[in-house]
């Protein structure tokens, strides 16, 4: 067996000798790892003893069961009742521009079974073995990454563990020929549902709309530190669906053991105040693995550099159809608020004070997507590589579109700094970076389904947003409920909704409320307010569409109807809401549907980058400055036009 060195982003570099090197950790063959390790977190802190035990230790020895808790219990039910069939659990996968990465999952291994992994393609009619890899550990997943892989056709695929078990799917051709893209959007999988051990309902809709891309933002289990068994639980909840497409998982706070999470580039949180002091309470060897199981298919980070703790990132794009992803970690680089800011209510990161001073709480130096991902994003935006259209992914919302959270006794609150709305100054250069791209944006994390429209300096300037409703809305009720219970300002929305318009969070962030799903009784699943998120991005017209399905909508008999409020429709030009207080002089172009990229030669900055129709353009300038224009095939290569607004 071939033995290879990988580089920091886990592409394989050379071969080398005999076994396996992944990262800078070597496994050589099954006996050289302790699949059977009790405490592979460490055992410095409880954190780390506690964690992930029924996925790890001897979940086979009952004499162990009197000590575990109810999500161990849980478990251990699960895997003892398992058909040793199925034990090759689930996969998914995305490839783009000619590389493919495939992970596979595996439930709990018994010292007996075997350890290695086998992915085969299916040509003229038969199964041919690509490549074997060893079943990682602590975390039970393969990863496999080919490169010049030809996505012109679709391949049926198969992972293989020994003579065990077995998976298979579909790796689909990218559907590039195709105008119109479908995503399908979703979050918050709460466990907390009388359909605990199943979705039926919510795959049947998804296999129903067909999406060429699915995107969860989030939140994928709520098991906190039995990670391993709530990712088993989610992805052969969601199998039947992510096997046959490419998929997107990006973890948010609950997957790696958070109730909120503000990363503080991979500082040691000790959990204070419900971890506002910043950082990641458990082990990073167990931040890895959670993210190494749910997003080590991505493609590769567009910088692998760790943060602290040897914590790894996966930010990254992906190209579907011709729609270009940006895929963010929101949480990763965030300030915390505990001991950075005046405490402004009864937690360091909830606001109640009515006319407190925002400027307190926007404070320099505070970080949103910190500079490594704001980097990314202007390197991002210039990239038009087989690209139509832009979108950016991220775990929650740039704006706190709640007013009403909890539980059995819901309360008013402010503002909530969990939120991507705060910091304000870091909220503010995001809504400016998507921009640029004309990028619409889509999240998960607020349990609570909305459509706004973002402004910066003003009202509606920014691009179009969408967050998706829970999977499963059990765990915490939100509800956007106007206190004055009037429209919002600005131009009429039109909406059989009442509260729609033009409002300011209460961190101070304008947006445009277009449409919101409020639960109206969440004793009742059918009035929970969970769901699903269709979107449709239409390269010819440039057209986008935001389509909200509750969660037992019976699509498939085509009389269902979406939330009241949706779909929503509109240009991608309208991502852009700045009135331009001049243009350029109209030039050609040097080649047909060029990209555009215009420069302040005074600023350096960016102002936009975006692939136009035709030959001709006028480029729109929104404020007085000299300013240079480039155009090209995929990006801004050639100079066009510079010239001067007085």
């Amino acid at each position: 067996m071939a033995f290879y060195l990988f580089d920091l982003k886990g592409i394989r570099m050379k071969q080398i000798g005999v076994g396996f090197m992944v990262g800078m950790a070597v496994c050589v063959c099954d006996a050289a790892v302790n699949y059977t390790e009790p405490y592979p977190f460490g055992e410095a802190t409880q954190w780390a003893k506690g964690s992930d035990n029924s996925a790890v230790g001897e979940w086979w020895d009952k004499s162990f069961t009197n000590t575990w808790q109810r999500y161990e219990k849980l478990a251990v039910k699960w895997f003892t009742s398992l058909d040793r069939k199925d034990a090759m659990a689930f996969a998914l996968y995305t490839h783009d521009h000619g590389v493919l990465k495939i992970t596979g999952q595996c439930f709990p291994l018994l010292p007996d079974e075997p350890k290695m992994v086998t992915l085969e393609v299916m040509e003229a009619g038969a199964w041919k073995a690509v490549e074997t890899l060893p079943v990682e550990y602590p975390g039970w997943s393969v990863h496999f990454r080919l490169e010049g892989w030809d996505n012109t056709t679709d391949v049926p695929y198969r992972l293989r563990l020994g003579d065990l078990s077995s998976f298979e799917g579909l790796i689909r051709k990218d559907p590039i020929d195709q105008d119109e893209i479908v995503v399908g959007v979703l979050s918050c999988n709460s466990p907390r549902d009388d359909e605990f051990d199943t979705r039926l309902a919510s795959v049947a809709a998804l296999k129903h709309h067909d999406p060429d891309l699915l995107f969860f933002g989030g939140d994928q289990n709520y098991t906190h530190d039995e990670a391993t068994y709530g990712w088993l639980q989610f992805g052969v909840q969601f199998a039947e669906v992510m096997k046959d497409r490419p998929t997107i998982c990006i973890t948010d706070d609950h997957d790696i053991g958070h109730g909120n999470l503000w990363g503080e580039s991979g500082a040691v949180s000790a959990g204070l105040s419900g971890a506002a002091d910043g950082g990641y309470m458990f082990p990073a060897s167990f931040v890895n693995m959670v993210e190494r199981q749910q997003c080590w298919n991505l493609p590769d980070p567009f910088d692998a550099t760790p943060v602290k703790q040897g914590i790894r990132v996966y930010y990254t794009d992906l190209n579907v159809g011709g729609i270009s992803f940006a895929i963010l970690e929101d949480r990763k680089f965030k300030s915390a608020p505990m001991n950075t800011i005046p405490q402004m209510g009864p937690r360091p990161d909830h606001i109640n004070n009515p006319v407190y001073d925002r400027g307190a709480v926007d404070l320099p130096g505070l970080s949103l997507l910190g500079a490594r991902q704001m980097a990314f994003l202007d390197a991002w935006a210039r990239d038009w590589r087989g690209a139509e259209m832009k979108v950016a992914l991220s775990q929650t919302a740039f704006c706190g579109a709640v007013h009403i959270h909890g539980n059995k006794n819901p309360k008013r609150l402010l503002a909530d700094l969990d939120c991507n709305g705060w910091p304000q100054t870091g909220r503010n250069e995001a809504v400016r970076a998507l921009r640029r791209a004309r990028a619409t944006h889509l999240c998960g994390d607020q349990h609570l389904a909305v459509s706004v429209k973002h402004g910066v300096d003003a009202f509606r300037d920014g691009p179009y947003a969408f967050t998706s409703p829970a999977i499963v809305n059990t765990v915490y009720g939100r509800w956007w409920h106007p206190e004055s219970e009037q429209a919002g300002g600005g131009e009429p929305v039109e909406s059989p909704l009442p509260w729609v318009g033009d409002y300011e969070d209460g961190l101070g962030n304008k947006i445009t409320m277009l449409a919101y799903a409020n639960p109206r009784d969440r004793s009742v699943r059918a009035e929970r307010g969970d769901g699903y998120g269709i979107v449709r991005f239409r390269k010819a017209s440039g057209e986008t569409v935001f389509e909200c399905w509750p969660r037992f909508a019976d699509v498939e008999k085509g009389d269902s109807e979406q939330y009241v409020g949706w779909p929503i429709t509109f240009e991608v030009a309208e991502n852009e809401g700045r009135e331009p207080i001049a243009y350029l002089k109209e030039v050609t172009l040097p080649v047909e549907n060029a990209v555009v990229e215009l420069t302040n030669d005074t600023t350096g900055e960016l102002v936009y980058c975006y692939r136009v129709k035709g030959n001709r353009f006028r480029a729109p300038v929104y404020e007085k400055g000299s300013y240079t224009l480039r155009a090209g095939l995929d990006r801004g290569e050639k100079v066009v036009i510079s010239d001067e607004i007085k």
